[in-house]
Order: C-alpha cells, then sequence, then structure tokens
C-alpha cells in the first residue's frame, strides 16, 4: 500500500505538534509493511534527507506567506501523490484538508487527521479562520476516514458536521530517555530540580507571555528560575517582544532543541507548566508526564480531557491563579508524580491508524 502524506511542515527536527507526531507514526507505519512518502516544505528542510527511518521524503517549494504556505504546498503534494499511484492520501490539519474534494475528484482516497480548532489560534485574522473554518468542513464532509486525536474534537465532528464515523486515535508520548548527565544545565545556568519550564511554539495562544509575568511577581521564587523551550516558526512582532520581556525578566531561553539536550532538561526540571488557551492533545504536556514531572496547565478542553487531578489546573488566561498555582508549586517542593500512559503508546497508534488504511481499501 503506498501512502503520501501531506499537511506537515516535514520530518526530522521541524519544530511543531503535528510534526513531532508525524516524526514518531511514520517509521512505525513502515515497519508494519506500508509504503509512504512524506512530502516536506522545502524550506523548512534544514537538510539534503531523501529518506528517514525508511519513510521517503520528497522536498516541494511553497510560499512562506503564513495564509498561503500550507494551501499552496497541499496542493502541490496532492497532485505528485496523484503521479506517484498514491492508493491513499493522508491530508493532517485542517487547513491543508481545504483541498480534500480536489483530492477526491482526481481519484485519490483521502484520510484526514484533525489535530485541533485552529481557527481559535489567536494569530489569525477573520479572512484566515473562515479558510480554517472551510477547511474543517471540507475534510468532515470529503474525506473519506477522519481520524480525530481528541475526544474534545470527535464530540464536536459529531454535533457540527454529523461525522459519527472519526476515529479517536491519540497523540503519543515517546518513551522517556532519562539523562544523568547536566552538562547542559551547566551551560543554562541551571541547578536540577530548581527550574520550572514550558515548552511549544512562540505564538499568542502559548501564554507564554502570561507566564513569564505571573512568574515575575513571585515575591518568594526560593531559587527557582524559569526556562522557555522553542521558537516561532517565523519570527515576528510578537516572538520579537515576547523574547525581550523573557531576556528582561531573567527567563532562560534554550531555543529549539530535541533530542538529548532536551531530555536532559525533562529528567531534571522541578515542573512543567503549559498555560496555553489553545490545544488539540498537546504533547509537550504528555512528555513532561512521562517524565513523571509535576505539572500546571490551563483548564481549556484539551487539557481538562487529559484527565489530570484539579489541582493542577488553572483558569486559562487567569495571571493570578497562575501564580498562586506556581508559588504553592513552590512553597510545596515539587515531587515527581506516576501518570497512566497506555493509552498515548506509539506502537498502538501506529496499528489503529494502519487498519483505518485497511478500512479505506477494503
Amino acid at each position: 500500500m503506498k501512502i503520501v502524506v501531506t499537511g506537515t511542515r516535514g520530518i526530522p527536527n521541524i519544530l511543531g505538534g503535528v510534526e513531532t507526531h508525524c516524526e514518531e507514526l511514520y517509521p512505525r507505519i513502515v515497519a508494519s509493511g506500508y509504503d509512504v512518502t512524506l512530502v516536506r516544505r522545502k524550506s523548512y528542510a534544514q537538510d539534503s534527507l531523501k529518506e528517514y527511518k525508511g519513510v521517503k521524503l520528497l522536498d516541494l517549494s511553497t510560499s512562506r506567506s503564513k495564509y498561503f504556505e500550507a494551501i499552496i504546498h497541499t496542493l502541490k503534494a496532492v497532485w505528485k501523490a496523484k503521479k506517484l499511484l498514491a492508493d491513499i492520501v493522508h491530508i493532517h490539519a485542517i487547513g491543508p484538508a481545504l483541498v480534500t474534494p480536489i483530492a477526491r475528484m482526481i481519484g485519490l482516497k483521502v484520510v484526514l487527521t484533525h489535530h485541533g480548532m485552529d481557527y481559535d489560534r489567536d494569530k489569525w485574522g477573520k479572512a484566515a479562520k473562515f479558510m480554517l473554518r472551510m477547511g474543517e468542513r471540507m475534510g468532515a464532509k470529503y474525506a473519506d476516514e477522519v481520524i480525530v486525536i481528541s475526544s474534545v474534537i470527535n464530540t464536536m465532528m459529531k454535533e457540527k458536521y454529523h461525522r459519527m464515523d472519526a476515529h479517536l486515535i491519540y497523540n503519543g508520548v515517546p518513551a522517556p530517555k532519562f539523562v544523568d548527565e547536566i552538562d547542559y544545565l551547566n551551560f543554562l545556568g541551571l541547578v536540577p530540580q530548581k527550574y520550572i519550564f514550558a515548552m511549544g511554539r512562540f505564538v499568542p495562544e502559548k501564554n507564554f507571555c502570561r507566564l513569564i509575568r505571573a512568574f515575575s511577581s513571585l515575591n518568594d521564587r526560593d531559587g527557582y528560575k524559569l526556562v522557555l523551550v522553542g521558537d516561532a516558526n517565523l519570527e515576528d512582532e510578537y516572538s520579537r517582544k515576547l523574547k525581550k520581556n523573557a531576556r528582561e525578566n531573567g527567563v532562560i531561553l534554550t531555543g529549539f532543541i530535541k533530542g538529548k539536550k532536551l531530555h536532559e532538561l525533562l529528567t531534571h526540571a522541578a515542573a512543567f507548566v503549559l498555560p496555553s488557551s489553545h490545544e488539540g492533545l498537546p504533547i509537550s504536556l504528555l512528555e513532561a508526564m512521562s517524565y513523571d514531572l509535576p505539572v500546571i496547565v490551563s483548564d481549556i478542553p484539551a487539557n481538562l480531557a487529559v484527565g489530570l487531578h484539579h489541582d493542577s489546573y488553572f483558569p486559562v488566561e487567569n495571571e493570578d491563579k497562575l501564580a498562586e498555582k506556581l508559588a504553592e508549586l513552590i512553597k510545596n517542593k515539587p515531587t515527581k508524580h506516576k501518570f497512566s500512559l497506555e493509552k498515548y503508546q506509539w506502537e498502538y497508534i501506529a496499528k489503529q491508524t494502519a487498519k483505518v488504511y485497511e478500512r479505506v481499501l477494503a
């Protein structure tokens, strides 16, 4: 079976939740005997790889405009899938899903993975939000099969589009890789168990600016520092202002990191914070949980669906309550906590996804 994947910026080591999802999923799909070609956006590919862990990589150029980048690239990828005689084109995210009817019209079978209601993101204007809603509608109506990554999205698909047959397949989390060394911590000037960190793209809906203000407002931090892991895909006024604010308040900025450096930070952190106003099913939260870290997260539906203890939540965008949670955490000396993550295992997720492919062609 030949599958062409689009809707992602690419793999490996490219910032983004969809990108992390694809990087973990498709090598496992290939290992199950499938032929997978993942179409990357050329401007994000910082290498000349033609294959990654068995996944064929195909680079296509596209506009770098945040409004047209995804749709133009997906159109090109769909046409390429037709030329490659693909059995299935798998589209990730609702923006790229706008081309689903076109893919169907030229004879392709389509699987859509809905990663979240992107029209709720703060960065988009009215026109962009309209197009994202249309993408969601086109995907819900015309995709042969739909995968949703959370129960929240599944409920929405049923109520809004009467799509009753969507497959609930969660985002996954890789097995933790604990690192005893603290070389990277020393480089950053950090002490084990004396820092709280957050991770993600530098975009408004992550609310890192609110986290910085809440942490900076604490009268007694007991030597704890705040670390932000991540960066912006495209530098803009918001990300520049966020970085400036972080530096002025003594926040440690690591940039986009993966591999051993990230594992070292996760191993030795005191706690993890996710103050987002919008998420699908946050891989960063699942990853922090896999390292047994205490977590503080906003009470948005996607985070509530993870089923954490009520003490882990604070009202979204409420800086005072977030500051209270941080102060309480520091006062009580955060301790490791074991979470149940069986349903978020990538091997299981790959098997579920493969069953969807088989269903499409049955």
